[in-house]
């Protein structure tokens, strides 16, 4: 099941998600609380991987690759989201590594003229019975080689 709201744009590289940005989402300015901003990318990174098999299903996951931890976020704010309604996620891999990741991320609007925030987010595939690294899977690396920038 797909989480788009419409077709996504192409992209040179990496996946453009569209997610919604709710009332709730905003602060007491009228505009995107910082902190959601981390909330919306795991949403489009969730929608994204769902989406081709990589997910909880049943209240299960999928593959051990759900199973990963985030290490590191960081975003600069750019401009203002001013009000309800769809924002595009633009995300690729800069680095996938044995049991890592580092994702990079944009926000923008869904004409692409404005972007409103980017980042950096990384994540390490953990051993769920030891909390250790674990490499990533064959199935997560076919996967993700489709997000790496080249």
């Amino acid at each position: 099941m797909s989480h788009a709201v419409a077709e996504q744009p192409a992209v040179e590289y990496g996946h453009v998600e569209r997610t919604m940005v709710h009332f709730d989402d905003l602060d007491a300015l009228g505009i995107l609380h910082n902190a959601r901003y981390a909330l919306l990318l795991e949403r489009a990174l969730t929608a994204y991987w769902s989406d081709r098999g990589v997910a909880y299903q049943a209240g299960r996951a999928s593959t051990p690759d759900v199973f990963h931890a985030v290490r590191e976020f960081t975003i600069s704010y750019l401009a203002p989201v001013t009000g309800t309604g769809p924002v595009a996620v633009h995300f690729w891999l800069e680095q996938l590594g044995t049991s890592s990741a580092r994702y990079a991320f944009r926000f923008h609007s869904i004409d692409g003229t404005t972007t409103y925030a980017e980042g950096h987010r990384a994540v390490v595939r953990l051993d769920p019975a030891t909390l250790r690294p674990a490499p990533w899977t064959d199935t997560a690396r076919a996967v993700a080689t489709t997000l790496l920038r080249t």
